[in-house]
Order: C-alpha cells, then structure tokens, then sequence
C-alpha cells in the first residue's frame, strides 16, 4: 500500500519518466538468428527458454552472443544441447503463460525462466505474480514435461543506470518485492532453481540502452544458468 501511495503521488513525474525509459529501451532489436538449435556431444539435453527482451537477446546484434547462444555454448562440452528460444519483448508471466499455451506439446528436460521487468513495472501485485509464475511453472511441467526449472532472479531494477530518480527508487522497489516472492516459491520446490540477476553494475556489462544486457553480462548469465541445470 505504501508504495503504491507513493507512485501515486508521484505519478506526475512518473508517467513522463517511464514513457521515456520505454522509449529509449524499445529502440534496439532483438537478436537477429535462430531460435532452436543443436549443439554438443554426449547425453541429450533438451532446453526451453522462456522470457522477455532479454531472453529474446536485446543489447546484441545475434543470438549466438544473447542468452540462448551461450547457454548453448556452456552446455555443448557436456551435453548435445537441443535448444529452443521462446521469448519476446514486453513479456509478462501472462502473456507467457498465454504464448506457451498454443505451442504443441514436446518434450524438454529443463527450462529456463526469464521474467519479472515488465510485471515490475506494470505495477503487477505480489500475490498475482507468485500465482501466475506457479502456473507457469506447472504449465512448463504439464504440457511440455520439464524436471528442472531455473528461475532467473528480478533485475535489481533499482541500480539500473538508463532509470532516472525517482522512477528507479520505485521500479526498484517493485522488482525487490517480486524477487522475494519468486525466491520464496523456489524455496518451496526442490525441482525449480534460482539465479540472481545481482551483477556488476559495470557500465561496460549493459548494451547502449543502458537497460539491456552486453555480450560480457549475457555470457555471465548464461554461465550460471549452466550451472544450475547441470546440478538437477
């Protein structure tokens, strides 16, 4: 209540701000390449990406450099990674669940989850978001029969260097509150996994938006990534 209070009360100075931020964020593309993928020798690993701008590779020119190249690129000396990218900017746990619900079914060992900026700043409310993610989550299992879930932690929208103030003190706030509730449902599930977002803020790691990830963060992000699917 109180934050919702306090954007309200601010929202003179939000709405002009956030329409700016969108502005700015939506100028570069989504990677440029394909969207599934085969790659590596030994045991089959097959992996679903699911997510937003980022996922989709926002900041790079190709997927090959944005998260789903270079998770393959992680995985490929251990596993032959099948791959598929399903991701889109302006993604919410919604419309994802609503994406993934008229792909036909198939068959995926792990899935990779990355979502929660455009919740964040749609002002979505907790309960809401830890809903619709258990439904994605079961969604993920159900229809598509994943055993492993990495949940990819809410960017600390509050540290990124595109937000003026005050509008990053309160997308800040918001994306925190959501974090929470996703590490608190991961802490529930022993088959779902988390990875916080919690990088350098080195400006060298953000793409020219200063909203997206670099090459050198998407590598970094993809790394842990690896990790946690090669644990389950």
């Amino acid at each position: 209540m109180r934050d919702a209070l306090r954007a309200a009360l601010l929202s003179p100075v939000l709405v002009p701000q956030a329409a700016w931020v969108m502005l700015r964020a939506a100028r570069l593309p989504e990677a440029a390449g394909p969207r599934d993928g085969v790659a590596g020798q030994g045991a089959a690993l097959r992996v679903l990406i699911v997510g937003d701008s980022s996922a989709a590779g926002v900041g790079v020119e190709t997927q090959e450099d944005a998260l789903a190249g270079r998770l393959e690129a992680h995985l490929a000396p251990y596993h032959r990674v099948h791959w598929r990218l399903e991701a889109r900017g302006g993604a919410t746990t919604a419309s994802a669940l609503a994406d993934l619900g008229w792909i036909p079914r198939a068959q995926f060992d792990a899935a990779v989850i990355a979502l929660g900026v455009n919740d964040a700043k749609n002002g979505m409310r907790r309960a809401r978001w830890r809903r619709n993610y258990s439904d994605l989550v079961a969604l993920l299992r159900d229809r598509f029969g994943v055993e492993r879930i990495v949940a990819s932690g809410v960017p600390p929208l509050g540290v990124f260097p595109l937000l003026p103030r005050p509008l990053r003190g309160v997308l800040g706030a918001r994306a925190a509150a959501l974090d929470s509730e996703l590490r608190a449902l991961v802490a529930q599930d022993p088959a779902l996994a988390y990875v916080a977002m919690a990088f350098p803020m080195d400006r060298a790691l953000m793409a020219a938006d200063g909203f997206h990830p670099a090459a050198p963060l998407y590598d970094l992000w993809a790394g842990r990534v690896a990790e946690r699917i090669r644990e389950g």
